[in-house]
């Protein structure tokens, strides 16, 4: 097998990921303060600030699944079962929330049912994520290749602490796109929430840090071995650093830097996670050549999505580029 196909393939799908994570993160994190506000006009504006994204920014999360299942088949064979009741809520209410986006406009005055089912979507969607990314941290249980574990694995403390760590960093997310993206009350009370979530954001991140290499010995290896340390000891004060710069920029006048301290934080969050788990793709047993497809199949979708995802990055750019500036209170959604 050419053992450069998957490390390739990983790559991709992770980035694919992180861009999810990141896009979709900040519009689920604006449904997720939608209700610090009764504003009509208030959340009218928070949500006229994504509606030109929103249904572009899933894109990647398609690309990430999909990814997977072609390149790492039984990767996608273990994860599926393994989490398939909080996979199964994540979609639906990735659908609610889509549903509530379009039908929220057409439904007034009568739409106070679709800015419930917008925030509750949006946030069972992003807990969600948090139980799948917590279970992968945790480590699957896999005997013969297949999953051998029960349909309740992924409900544990650790998974729930994960679950609301990615609500928080969401909701953090949004709070500094709304900063960045509006003016007014709006923008005024994102930056107060900002400063709060921020702190919460922080708390969990640390948390996680602490008590991966506490409950899993193979992580606590990767990093604290002298040799290891010496290489990977920027990371944890990098994130520190970003951290209290996006709590000084937000104590300013600042308004794009908040937003991109916290993605800088998310950034090396989720390093750090590839680093703790790298080669393992399925932890603490299948790694990425274990689960890896053929090479052929590694290299004949390879050919498309080297065609296509440049296409889609500029795609993304150009609609970033075109609707840039402020969402004022009287923007409109068409």
């Amino acid at each position: 097998m050419e053992w450069y196909l998957p490390v390739i393939w990983a790559g991709l799908i992770g980035t694919a990921v992180m861009l999810y994570v990141v896009l979709d993160g900040f519009d689920l994190g604006i449904a997720i303060l939608f209700p610090t506000t009764k504003e009509e006009g208030e959340r009218d504006q928070m949500m006229n600030s994504v509606a030109p994204f929103w249904d572009g920014n899933e894109t990647w999360l398609v690309l990430g699944g999909g990814g997977l299942w072609v390149a790492f088949p039984q990767a996608y064979a273990i994860i599926m079962p393994a989490f398939y009741i909080p996979i199964i809520l994540m979609l639906l209410a990735l659908i609610f929330r889509g549903v509530a986006f379009e039908f929220r406009w057409v439904a007034k005055p009568h739409h106070r049912r679709w800015d419930l089912a917008f925030w509750l979507g949006s946030t069972v969607a992003a807990f969600a994520q948090g139980l799948v990314l917590g279970g992968l941290i945790q480590g699957i249980k896999v005997e013969n290749g297949q999953f051998a574990g029960g349909p309740f694995d992924w409900l544990t403390p650790f998974m729930v602490m994960c679950g609301a760590g990615v609500v928080v960093g969401y909701a953090l997310l949004g709070a500094t796109w709304l900063v960045f993206k509006t003016e007014g009350p709006v923008a005024e009370r994102a930056r107060r929430q900002a400063k709060t979530l921020l702190i919460g954001l922080l708390a969990f991140a640390a948390l996680v840090s602490l008590w991966t290499p506490y409950a899993h010995p193979r992580i606590a290896e990767r990093w604290f071995t002298p040799a290891n340390l010496a290489w990977l000891w920027p990371f944890p004060v990098l994130t520190a650093l970003c951290g209290y710069l996006a709590w000084r920029r937000l104590h300013g006048a600042h308004e794009f830097t908040p937003f991109a301290l916290t993605i800088a934080i998310f950034l090396l969050c989720f390093l750090g996670l590839s680093i703790s788990n790298f080669p393992y793709l399925v932890p603490p047993d299948v790694t990425i050549w274990d689960a890896a497809a053929a090479p052929s199949s590694h290299i004949f979708v390879l050919i498309g999505v080297s065609f296509l995802l440049p296409m889609i990055l500029f795609y993304t750019a150009f609609v970033y580029w075109t609707f840039r500036g402020k969402v004022r209170a009287d923007s409109g959604y068409h």
